[in-house]
Order: structure tokens, then sequence, then C-alpha cells
């Protein structure tokens, strides 16, 4: 019946009676037909029947699921499949091309990362005072490792551990007896490894002191150069000197900077050797490229074993002039006989001589070698300790091509003869404008070798101290106990009343020691001024010190913006941090003298009439708002003000001379990310 229903319809047959579906295959004749009028004749001829057009798309083929690959096919070729599926391809290729472009152009346009020692404050260790673990009085490597959690108490991540090396502990150790060993007093080489593996599962980086400039003469160098044995017997600066009736006539007016001679007799050679130091300190030939090499042989040992850097220090003394002349008097009338202090000469021939710098870039030259794997860098400061020529200082950075030390320490801030507003910003100042353009600063207020902040300037200025500390550009370097307002001890028996044991509690020694005593008399203060109890005060020293590296470490204009100065007087040194592309402003108002009230709308007219104090050395006041027309200030306060503009400070032509950057950075808030054009 169908058939018959067919036939009645009108259909085109090709000529061999076979009917075409042209549901999924498309009609080659047909289409030539469309374009070549000529090729009529060729075609099949064909015939029309009346065809129900309902019944026929019944006869269509259709695409539906899990039809055949022949079947597929057929399909694939339309148009309309083909189209969309060539659209889809391409738009695909778009997009993996555009996203390789934007991650190229992110990465190009993205600043350098700071690295961990430009990230974290330094922590500097004195470990004979930090903590004692045998009773023995003495801190030790043990000691360092118990007070890990203080470390991470205070946010910080990087410890700067001072010289443990073998050593006859004349000048408190910094003359080695071996540089491949502990000394006994601090612990054992399995104690050090100890130490490095918790610092490091912690997280932490560590570096550690090298003094390559001279040894202990207790050292099997100096024994062997003393008898003068194979390679050693130049290995330290020898010269002929005379010994008559109990003194010695030495080559020339050269001064120790402990004082007198800096050459010494030794019986065992007849002949003196030099000393930059005390006399059981002989300095070493640096000419000698033997001697070179044992030092860079010294790196590699403590880099191999996973130290994160080394501080060098003494550095300036590595060379001497080899004419041996006098060195010119400060006091041309003075006699010469009379000269015995360091201070009585100009050291023109004993410090800072020609290829001293080229020694120091081989020393970075090697501690490349173990900074190749990600996030492995080895750090490298240098003691420039150049406290008149701040250029000298800053050569200690390298140049654009060379590099050398990644900082030269930045003493400026513990130099300072008196203070005020005035001499901090002279201070700051001094380094900031020298600084070598893309170099990083750092700073310190104290040290092993200087007194303590409380002590140097008083109790009533450590906060605002620390608030400049920790709010200025770089790399700040907290000294021991200075986190607490630790004091130097008022012994009169006390040589190094800096170096004080650490106050960890109210209790027998302060928390150092469990023994009976300790190497140094504890303060007297230690009761009221210790780890245990600051931490329980809300506005305690240590817990304003806490909140000062959360800021730092929180807030992107103090961790890498820009620093411009707005004021200083005598009383009051104002500056503000600021980064590109992000409104809000931090304004640090410290006063370094006596009470003073300041109208800074009045200097920076752009200012908003009120600000936010988000930080203040009398926890009170944070939170508070202060009219920017009046802001008071007490003696040895600080406030962190914060407050939002379109205009910063570094964009405006008053203050051009008055704004740095280290490590410039632009913030994007649509993309919520740091990028360097701008």
């Amino acid at each position: 019946m169908v058939e018959e229903e067919a036939k009645s319809l009108p259909m085109e047959l090709s000529e061999k009676g076979g009917v075409e579906n042209n549901g999924f295959v498309q009609n080659e004749a047909f289409d030539d037909k469309e374009t070549d009028t000529s090729s009529q004749e060729e075609m099949p001829k064909t015939c029309v029947v009346d065809a129900d057009p309902a019944a026929m798309e019944e006869l269509v083929l259709k695409p539906y699921a899990g039809m055949p690959k022949e079947v597929l096919l057929k399909f694939s070729s339309q148009a309309r499949y083909r189209v969309t599926r060539e659209i889809l391809f391409w738009l695909i290729i778009a997009a993996a091309v555009a996203l390789v472009c934007a991650t190229i152009a992110i990465i190009a346009l993205s600043p350098k990362c700071l690295d961990w020692w430009q990230a974290s404050p330094i922590y500097q260790i004195y470990p004979r005072s930090f903590k004692d673990s045998n009773m023995d009085g003495n801190g030790d490597l043990k000691g360092i490792q118990e007070k890990l959690d203080h470390i991470m108490y205070l946010n910080i991540k990087t410890i700067w551990i001072t010289s443990f090396y073998k050593s006859p502990l004349k000048d408190l150790g910094y003359g080695a007896e071996d540089f491949y060993d502990v000394d006994p007093m601090f612990g054992s080489m399995s104690d050090f490894e100890n130490l490095l593996t918790a610092i490091h599962d912690r997280g932490l980086k560590v570096i550690m002191d090298l003094i390559p400039n001279h040894t202990s003469d207790k050292h099997q160098w100096f024994q062997l150069s003393r008898n003068r044995t194979g390679k050693y017997t130049d290995y330290y600066i020898w010269q002929d000197c005379t010994q008559a009736a109990g003194s010695v006539a030495p080559p020339n007016n050269w001064v120790s900077v402990f004082g007198n001679s800096s050459w010494q007799y030794d019986d065992v050679r007849k002949q003196c050797y030099f000393h930059q130091f005390g006399k059981e300190q002989p300095d070493l030939n640096f000419r000698n490229l033997a001697v070179q090499q044992e030092i860079h042989d010294i790196i590699k040992f403590w880099l191999g074993k996973g130290i994160d850097g080394f501080s060098f220090s003494a550095v300036k003394f590595l060379l001497e002039a080899t004419h041996l002349r006098d060195e010119p008097q400060v006091n041309k009338s003075q006699n010469p006989e009379s000269i015995t202090a360091y201070s009585q000469l100009y050291h023109d021939y004993t410090t800072t001589q020609v290829g001293m710098h080229d020694i120091i870039r081989s020393f970075r030259q090697t501690m490349n070698h173990f900074s190749s794997e990600p996030g492995r860098y080895r750090f490298m400061g240098s003691d420039g300790d150049e406290k008149e020529d701040i250029e000298a200082t800053m050569m200690y950075y390298g140049t654009t091509f060379i590099q050398e030390a990644d900082f030269p320490f930045n003493f400026n801030l513990i130099n300072m003869k008196n203070l005020s507003g005035n001499s901090i910003f002279e201070a700051v100042n001094l380094w900031m404008k020298n600084m070598p353009a893309g170099k990083w600063p750092n700073w310190a207020v104290g040290s092993p070798n200087a007194a303590r902040i409380s002590s140097r300037i008083g109790k009533e200025y450590v906060n605002v101290i620390n608030m400049l500390l920790l709010t200025l550009p770089g790399t700040p370097v907290t000294y021991y106990g200075e986190e607490i307002g630790m004091e130097n001890i008022a012994s009169e028996n006390a040589t190094f009343p800096e170096k004080s044991p650490m106050q960890w509690d109210g209790k027998v020694n302060a928390g150092f020691t469990e023994g009976n005593s300790s190497w140094l008399p504890v303060n007297s203060d230690y009761q009221s001024v210790n780890v245990e109890i600051q931490m329980t005060w809300s506005n305690s020293t240590l817990n304003l010190y806490r909140e000062l590296i959360l800021l730092r470490n929180n807030e992107l204009p103090i961790h890498r913006g820009w620093m411009c100065y707005i004021w200083n007087d005598s009383n009051v040194f104002v500056y503000v941090r600021e980064l590109d592309g992000l409104d809000r402003v931090f304004m640090m108002v410290l006063n370094f003298g006596q009470e003073s009230t300041i109208d800074l709308k009045a200097i920076v007219p752009s200012l908003p009439s009120e600000a936010i104090i988000r930080l203040s050395t009398n926890f009170g006041n944070a939170g508070k708002v202060v009219n920017t027309k009046l802001i008071k200030t007490e003696m040895g306060e600080g406030l962190v003000l914060e407050y939002k503009t379109a205009k910063p400070v570094h964009t405006m032509e008053a203050f051009q001379g008055n704004c740095f950057v280290a490590e410039k950075a632009c913030y994007s808030s649509a993309f919520n990310l740091l990028y360097v054009n701008c």
C-alpha cells in the first residue's frame, strides 16, 4: 500500500530508477548544476513524480545518539557542522594564545619578588648570652634551639648568629683557632647541625659571621708559618724588625685598632708579624693566593652544611700597602714617638687598599655557586664600618655589572652622637641619598659592639626607635633583647655591659641558666623587663614590636613602597610610606625630643583633614581619629597614621628630592597584583 502511494507522488528518479536520500548525502550533481550550467547535458536525466512532502521527511535520516562512525561521517561534512567545528577550534587556539601572551606579560611586568633577606627583619644573636642549656653559665647552640619559638613568636624569619668558631676567646672569639669547628663552649658540630635542621624545619633562615682578616695565634696555620713550614711560610705578614734591650723597633708607625704598635716580635721566627687588632690575632696575608683559597674553602664548607649566608666582618683590613710607609699623623705637630692610639693616624695604607673589593667579589662568586637552587639564595653582608666615608661604604654594594655584598651593614643610627628629630633625619638621609640605584637599604639600632638603646639614648625612646626601625624601607636588624627594651648592665666588673644574658622570665638568672651563675651578671631589672611578663602586657615593648612587624609584613606600602620625608625639626621626624596604585598611605610621626605640636596640613596641603592612628607607642591611642592640622606627640611618642588620598606625596613636585624607593612596584586594584611599568 505504501508502494502505491509512493507511485502517486511526484519524485525525482535517476535513470537507474534508484531513490537518492538527500538528507545526509550531498548531491554533487546538483551542486555542479548550480555552479556550471554547461554541464547540464552530462547530468542524468530525471523525471518528476508527485510525492507527499510529509511522507518524504519520514524517510530523511537524522542524527541520533549512538550512531555508527559511517553515519557520523556523513553528517560531519555538512556545512552547518563543519563551520561550527572550525569556529570552536579557532576560538580554542585564540584563547590558548591569549593565555600564553597574558602569562608572558604578567611575568614581564611583575616586579622582582623580595628575597628572604629583604622580606623579614634579621634577629642578631650573641650565642654566649642567649640561652644556656647545660648549666655552665654560658649560652650555647642547644640553648638557641630551645628558644626558636621566640623567633617564631616575633614573626621574624632570619637569624644571625655571631661567631662561634673554635677560639681562645680573645676579643670574644673573633680570632678563630679552627674555622671548621665549633668552640666547645657552644657545643659540638652535631649540635650545630641539629640547630640548623630545626631552623630550616620552621621555615627560618640563618646567617653566620666570618672574619677572614685574621686568625688566632693558636691556629695551626700560624704555628706552621712561624716555623717557616712549606706553603704556610707566607700565610701571614712578616717583616724584619730589631729587638734590643727588651724593646722592638717596628718597621713603621702603624698602630692597631686596640692601640700601640701593630707589629709584634715573634721569638720563634725572629721577625715581627702584623696585627690590625690584638697581638693574639695575626693578620693573614691576602696577597698570597693560597690564603684566599683557604677562605674560599671555608665558605664552601659552611654553605655545604646548609647555612643561608654570611656576614663578613673587618673586610676593609684585608690588604695593606706593600711599601710599608708611615701613615700620616692627624696632628702633624705631635711627637711621632708618642703616637699610640688608632685615632691619631690617617689609615691610608692599612685599610681599603686597591684589590680589596676584588677579593670580596670573589667571595660573592663562590657563594653564587650555592645559590642556583630556587629559594636557596645565599645572602652576603659585609661590615663596611666607614663611619666618615659614606661613599667608601657604598662601594660594598658592588656595581651595576659586578655583584658584591647584598648590603653593607648600616650603623648610622648607632653612631649618632645625639638624639633629635634632625639627627635621625640626617642619619636616614645620608644612607638613602648615597645608596646606588636599585640597591636595598638596611638599618640597625643595636649590636654586640654598642651600648643598648635604653642605655645609649634613654628608656623613653626604646619604642619610638623600634617604630622607626620597622617602618623604614629595607631590612631591619634587631640585636637580641632590644624587642623587650633591655639595658646595659650597671656593674663595675662588667667588661661587656651590652652582652648581658637574655632576660626570659622573672626566675633566678632571668631564665637564662639553671646553673648557679652566668658568665656576665643578669641585669637587675629582669623581673619587670623579660619576655614572659611582657607577653601578658598589652602595651609592652614586646607587643608593640610584634604589632610593628605584622604591619610591615601585611601592608605593601611599608613592605616595599616609597618613602618621602615630610618634616623634621629638633623634636620630630615625619615621613610617609606609599605605593603607586594604592590610595592608602601611612604617615609616621616620631618624637625624638620634647613634647611637640605640628600642623601637617600646612606642610602637605592635599593631606586629608583627618587621619586614623593605626599604631601608637601608647596602645590606648590606636584607632583614634586625629586632626592633621594639630598633631601632638609627647617625648618619645610615635604614631603610625593611616589615611586615603588620590594624590600621593611622591608625585608632588615640592617633595621630589625627598622621596626614595628601592624595589619599585605598582599595585593594580583591577587584577590585585603588582607590576613595574607605572
